[in-house]
């Protein structure tokens, strides 16, 4: 091989290498560098009222957004939005499309596994909601079933894990169409989160109903696994807003109920980087 050949090469190799690195430093951007950048990229979901929807002025709202912007205020930056699917939100933090996750995160071990979750600052209980003319108490009553759900979400570990192999867990991309396949009698059943009633109501008054509760989630903000700036960051924000009333009021806001109590710790799940 030629000298300049070989200049070449390590010349490519150098880029490449310079690449990866700033690949690397954009995924792990610091609390400082984001406050310097003046902008904080926040994944959220955009088909979920009133958790994150998009609303009819074509604005990202709801429970989660009220909470974002309030994180931004404290930051002083400006947050911008990035709607994701429910499959979609821990990739595009790992790998930088985001930098926090405002998500509708229910905290499981395995997605513990992944990201680094924050202390809980919101509740999601998990359901089966079908047609009131189905009668279903149990799990064992829904043997033979089509039950639809999010892919990878809360709602699909909850129905799996309950059901096994006694009933179809069919998955969906979002919440959106989990709740069009009920509507459109694709599936029997849906697993939902709490408010799935509200929207299935708005879309059929009287027609469905919720038929058994699987388990009560809670949810934390999503950050990148190890980046402690960040975990201490929100923490110390969630304990501000827990204290002065705001989460509060954002949970009456939007789902009409009293702030829930949340748990202490949670097995194998940590709230803080070591």
């Amino acid at each position: 091989m030629s000298i300049s050949r070989r200049n070449v090469m390590k010349t490519a190799l150098a880029v490449a290498a310079m690449s990866l690195i700033g690949s690397s430093l954009a995924v792990a951007a610091t609390v400082e560098e984001i406050k310097a950048k003046g902008t904080l990229i926040v994944g959220i979901q955009g088909d979920n009222a009133p958790w994150g929807f998009i609303n009819s002025s074509g604005i990202q709202d709801g429970f989660d957004a009220d909470i974002a912007k309030l994180f931004g205020k404290e930051l002083g930056v400006e947050i911008q939005f990035q709607p994701l699917a429910v499959a979609n939100r821990i990739p595009a933090l790992t790998t930088g499309k985001v930098d926090i996750l405002f998500a509708t995160m229910a905290m499981t071990e395995e997605r513990a596994k992944s990201i680094q979750y924050s202390k809980p600052y919101a509740a999601n209980t998990i359901s089966l909601y079908a047609a009131k003319t189905d009668a279903a108490k149990s799990a064992t009553d829904v043997a033979g079933w089509e039950i639809g759900v999010p892919k990878s979400s809360s709602q699909d570990k909850a129905v799996t894990a309950a059901v096994g192999s006694s009933a179809t867990v069919r998955r969906f991309d979002d919440d959106a169409a989990t709740i069009q396949a009920l509507l459109s009698g694709q599936v029997k059943a849906v697993g939902g989160n709490q408010f799935y009633g509200q929207r299935l109501d708005a879309a059929s008054a009287g027609t469905y109903e919720r038929k058994i509760d699987f388990l009560t989630t809670y949810n934390g903000v999503g950050t990148r696994l190890g980046e402690k700036d960040w975990n201490e960051t929100v923490n110390a924000f969630l304990d501000k807003i827990k204290a002065n009333g705001e989460l509060a009021a954002i949970t009456k806001k939007w789902m009409g109920i009293d702030l829930p109590k949340f748990p202490e710790s949670i097995p194998n799940i940590p709230f803080t980087v070591n």
